[in-house]
């Protein structure tokens, strides 16, 4: 953030490298992933920044925010492990700018190839030809689908609503129509059949 190098700096942390590492460590807190590389957390920083650049509102809201999670965090937010940093997420979680940069992140960081290498996320199929030559049913964890199909009568368990006398020949005359209880729908039957 250039914002610090005028003077229209919100605080004395808007746009210091200071700043950036808070806001990586609460990125890396937040969608915490092992084999995902520092480099892909501060790219995903990065656009946090200019995003929040294209509004002054939100720059304010990032600058503030920042500022009160090393409050929060009696000024060592990036030193803390993500179990430590949880208590202080959760307590900002309906925040505004949790909500801006969460919304960000989400985005942006799994958008990276680099995150879909760590993650092990082939990419895109479309240029690839799709997934179907792929290895798409290479899930050789699941057990193998059971296939067969009941041709039996409703199970009464299963169908809780349909009279006992109903089968699946009847079942169409009893929908009720949306918004209608089935009182009403009974009441309104009759009088047809009535002729009022």
């Amino acid at each position: 953030m250039n914002a610090a190098h005028s003077s229209e700096a919100v605080n004395d942390v808007e746009g210091t490298a200071e700043a950036e590492s808070t806001l990586i460590a609460l990125i890396k807190a937040a969608f915490p992933h092992e084999t995902v590389p520092d480099s892909a957390y501060a790219r995903t920083a990065a656009v946090v920044q200019r995003q929040a650049e294209e509004s002054t509102w939100m720059r304010l809201k990032l600058a503030q925010g920042l500022d009160s999670l090393q409050a929060l965090a009696d000024g060592r937010f990036e030193q803390l492990s993500a179990q430590e940093a949880l208590p202080i997420l959760l307590r900002i979680q309906h925040t505004t700018f949790f909500g801006f940069v969460r919304q960000t992140v989400v985005v942006t960081l799994y958008e990276d190839e680099e995150v879909w290498d760590a993650l092990g996320y082939e990419g895109p199929s479309f240029d690839k030809g799709g997934y179907i030559d792929r290895g798409f049913d290479d899930l050789d964890w699941l057990p193998d689908p059971r296939i067969e199909e009941y041709d039996g009568e409703p199970l009464q368990e299963v169908v809780s609503d349909l009279p006992a006398a109903a089968s699946t020949s009847s079942t169409r005359g009893a929908a009720v129509p949306a918004g209608q209880s089935r009182a009403r729908a009974g009441r309104v039957g009759n009088r047809r059949k009535d002729g009022a």
